[in-house]
């Protein structure tokens, strides 16, 4: 009698191995060129920086075959890319400038990669955070405020979003994204039969009941308590965003992002009308070249703008460009920066080095078999979404300017290792997602209902 044996999917981890050291040559290489175009040699630092973003990658490649073996083999060469390329560009600027932000950022780097590693050994399942929802609820909301305490936050161009201690400063919001993200998994995927299944037909939408209503009107208020408050369009933004985004993927009701879409405009129009700064941000979109914005309150828009027709399709070259003349170059505006020297093609690149980044993970929120983990995965991925298009709407004057940064290229160490925080999970959940079903346990508050068998041998 034949014996048939278990045929296991392959884990790609050597695919993946591969990528990471594509993506560090390419990243050398970019590195090296900027430093031929400038100084006529090889930049002297080279070897260091991408010998350490080459080891700090390949150190979380081993991890991931350590600890999670099925997971999504493109994360992390994708987001190694990104940082790869941030740090380029961001070297290019100080050599301009006579600046040491490049350094700096690769601390952070390493920070950021070193504590996606201690996500993926310390959580070995995603699942755990779900007896967590209320606890992140309540760190998300603290971390919101904390730069609204006395003698702890710090107001920097007009927002009042950071914290500092001494001579170091950072961004709760970053943070508390990855919070907000937990607790509304958590808490739709237990009451998304009540707001899915419930509710009146008005012409081709279901509206919910009123007593339904009360999250979506909880996250509005306090998102424009937010733009209130700390005078920032950008994490307001992000925040309600998030939340209709993951409303909408546990209920599948268009009649939520309508309704999110109307909130959003009240609140928009509200916010125009009654503040000064939001005001200026909308005149400043609207009407960047007029004599008396141009050389002011729009200058930083209107210089990101003629850097990136002066790139062109193809690019100045890296090195060869002016980036240097656009106020905060490498952290708000280095996405016009890397298209003035690199073009409409490398920005269409980047772009989709981000697409690839958030078809991942919704590939993940797909195939994970918990309803906490779909809408976890869902939820970071539109995140990710969410801020680049804010980020590079801004800067090419499709919506008006926020406070948000580019993930994983601007210059920032809080939003930098809170998006590592966020491929570490990604990557977490798509080890679940990706294992075969005889290996998989029912994990704690598994809502799928059914028994998984682990195989022992």
């Amino acid at each position: 009698m034949a014996t048939v044996l278990p045929v296991y999917p392959t884990t790609r981890r050597n695919v993946e191995l591969l990528l990471v050291v594509f993506a560090v040559v390419i990243a050398g290489g970019a590195w090296a060129v900027t430093g031929l175009t400038l100084d006529g040699a090889l930049p002297p630092n080279l070897f260091a920086y991408a010998g350490g973003l080459g080891g700090l990658a390949i150190a979380l490649h081993l991890v991931l075959r350590w600890r999670a073996k099925h997971a999504d083999p493109l994360l992390l060469p994708v987001a190694t890319l990104l940082n790869g390329i941030g740090l380029v560009m961001i070297h290019r600027l100080d050599e301009a400038l006579d600046g040491a932000a490049a350094p700096r950022q690769f601390v952070w780097s390493a920070l950021g990669i070193v504590a996606a590693g201690a996500v993926l050994v310390l959580l070995r399942d995603h699942r755990i955070l779900r007896r967590y929802t209320w606890t992140a609820a309540v760190a998300g909301l603290v971390l919101l405020l904390l730069p609204m305490l006395p003698g702890l936050g710090r107001t920097v161009n007009g927002a009042r979003i950071w914290i500092g201690i001494g001579p170091f400063s950072f961004q709760p919001g970053e943070l508390a994204k990855i919070a907000l993200a937990v607790f509304f998994a958590g808490y739709l995927v237990v009451h998304r039969d009540a707001l899915s299944l419930t509710g009146r037909k008005v012409l081709l939408l279901q509206l919910p009941r009123a007593r339904d209503l009360g999250p979506i009107l909880l996250a509005w208020v306090a998102s424009v308590g937010v733009l209130v408050l700390q005078r920032d369009l950008g994490t307001s933004l992000l925040f309600f965003g998030l939340f209709v985004a993951v409303l909408y993927v546990s209920t599948e009701r268009v009649s939520w992002i309508v309704l999110g879409l109307l909130m959003f405009a009240a609140g928009a129009v509200f916010a125009w009308s009654t503040m000064g700064h939001v005001q200026q941000r909308v005149d400043i979109w609207l009407h960047p070249f007029t004599p008396e914005n141009r050389s002011g309150s729009s200058y930083q828009l209107v210089q990101g703008l003629y850097g990136m027709a002066n790139g062109g399709l193809l690019g100045t070259g890296l090195g060869e460009g002016r980036p240097q003349t656009v106020p905060y170059a490498n952290s708000d505006f280095i996405y016009s920066s890397l298209g003035e020297e690199l073009g409409l093609v490398g920005l269409f690149a980047v772009l989709v080095l981000y697409a690839v980044l958030v078809e991942r993970g919704l590939r993940t929120a797909i195939g994970v078999r918990d309803g906490f983990g779909k809408l976890l995965a869902a939820g970071l991925a539109f995140s990710v979404t969410l801020q680049v298009f804010v980020v590079v709407g801004g800067v090419t004057r499709v919506i008006p300017l926020t406070g948000l940064t580019t993930p994983f290229l601007a210059a920032g160490g809080s939003s930098l290792v809170s998006n590592w925080i966020v491929v570490a999970l990604l990557l977490r959940i798509s080890d679940l997602a990706r294992r075969p079903a005889a290996e998989v346990r029912n994990g704690p508050g598994d809502d799928t209902g059914v028994t998984q068998v682990v195989r022992t041998g």
